[in-house]
């Protein structure tokens, strides 16, 4: 079990690393050039603003479940469901190595709107 953690952490520090320079990328990414814009190059700058916005807020949250997931290996309760307590299967944790969840409690999770 031990060499196997140390691959999931090896694998969720290099997803940590890839998402930390994305995130970077993104936030000192432009649309526009601060000049003087047509109504249609605005609504552009806008919807590419609103979409760069919901990539990082979307990349931000899967970052804070690795973050999670990696002190969740540091302190051994790595694999564990946060809902029900059970173990979450191998072939889970091997698609998915954040999930906090097995798969019936996430399940039941996203039924309720999370």
């Amino acid at each position: 079990m031990k060499s196997n953690l140390d691959s999931v952490k090896k694998l969720l520090l290099e997803r940590k690393s890839a998402l930390e320079q994305e995130l970077t990328r993104l936030s000192q990414e432009k649309f526009s050039d601060d000049q003087v814009q047509d109504p249609g190059d605005q609504a552009l700058s806008s919807t590419m603003e609103s979409l760069k916005v919901s990539l990082q807020d979307t990349e931000r949250g899967e970052y804070n479940r690795l973050i999670q997931a990696l002190e969740k290996i540091e302190d051994g309760t790595y694999g564990i469901c946060m809902d029900c307590g059970q173990p979450i299967s191998e072939r889970r944790l091997h698609s998915y190595p954040n999930a906090a969840r097995c798969i019936s409690c996430q399940e039941a999770f996203e039924e309720n709107g999370g």
